[in-house]
């Protein structure tokens, strides 16, 4: 296993190369980064033009940029934004960790309540249990995050300020501190991030209800589940045991993806939130045309969905021994 895990991410060098060179020539294609620096700063002078172009490379072709930008990439060098000239690892560095804290809380809640859900349904299969839970993910998954997150807001920071006459909102509905505040702080972080954790849970916690109920009734219903029965096994172990494992097969690779696809950002909960992470970090950088940004944010979210990828292949191979990583 350990040569397939090295083999794999040796593939991570050339599969980055390919992906990042695409998305380069695509991200200078569609945007003009000297148009975007003259809108960000009218008044520059022809030898700050000539500056500015000499420092991000982009005299040359776009393959030629393209290497400029590589070169410095790999050796620390990650530039500027063209709003505001700040460097661009501090902002990524603090709306990467954000969107790990908020993807890792309300995927941690979906995940744990939606496949308990999920088991709970398929073990008892038609009775109301089943029906309610059924008729639940159907309702959360027909609701979009953005009339999901508007009902939440109105309810917690509208409606219950009035009828409990508060001097501020029971839960806040934007950022992860009250302004001017510094520091950290446990209590206000989890109170700031419980509305926007709860929109996402509530996706999350439908999608795996259902995947886990239709993969545990497919495992259940199989004949070496049957075979094992037979053999005289408790009910109870051979759910655990046998079916359980096998189940969360599928929803092993649903998983690894999902949680590997959350590091790019929740754009639309974080918009809507003003709750500073990646959604929102590749939001303003694309609309300022601001490709030094853009380059690093999807290099991190290829390779955490590239490592996510080998986790769920790793996993596969723990919880069914006829897999085998070679």
């Amino acid at each position: 296993m350990l040569r397939y895990i090295l083999r794999r991410l040796l593939w991570l060098i050339p599969t980055l190369f390919v992906v990042t060179f695409l998305a380069f020539c695509a991200l200078r294609i569609g945007t003009d980064p000297l148009a975007s620096f003259l809108k960000q700063n009218p008044r520059a002078s022809l030898a700050n033009i000539k500056q500015y172009k000499s420092v991000n490379g982009l005299n040359g072709t776009i393959p030629e940029q393209y290497f400029h930008w590589l070169r410095h990439f790999v050796t620390g060098n990650w530039g500027r934004s063209i709003k505001g000239s700040t460097p661009v690892w501090p902002d990524l560095k603090h709306a990467m960790a954000n969107t790990a804290v908020l993807g890792l809380f309300s995927s941690g809640l979906g995940i744990f309540f939606g496949l308990s859900i999920g088991i709970i349904a398929a073990l008892r299969q038609y009775s109301k249990f089943d029906s309610v839970s059924s008729t639940g993910a159907f309702v959360a998954l027909s609701i979009p995050p953005y009339i999901s997150a508007i009902v939440l807001q109105l309810i917690f920071a509208v409606y219950f300020t009035r009828w409990f006459n508060l001097d501020h909102p029971f839960l806040p509905t934007s950022g992860i501190y009250p302004p001017g505040h510094h520091g950290f702080d446990l209590i206000l972080r989890i109170k700031y991030m419980i509305l926007p954790g709860v929109v996402v849970a509530i996706q999350t916690l439908a999608v795996y209800s259902r995947y886990m109920r239709a993969s545990l009734l497919e495992v259940k219903n199989s004949e070496y589940m049957r075979t094992a029965r037979a053999k005289g096994i408790s009910e109870r172990r051979v759910i655990f045991r046998h079916a359980l494992r096998n189940a969360l097969i599928p929803v092993t690779t649903f998983a690894a993806l999902d949680i590997g696809a959350i590091i790019g950002g929740l754009v639309i909960t974080e918009n809507i939130f003003g709750y500073p992470g990646m959604g929102v970090f590749f939001l303003k950088a694309f609309n300022n045309g601001d490709y030094p940004q853009l380059m690093p944010w999807l290099v991190i979210v290829a390779i955490a969905l590239i490592l996510f990828n080998l986790v769920a292949d790793v996993v596969y191979a723990f919880l069914d021994p006829r897999i085998r990583l070679a």
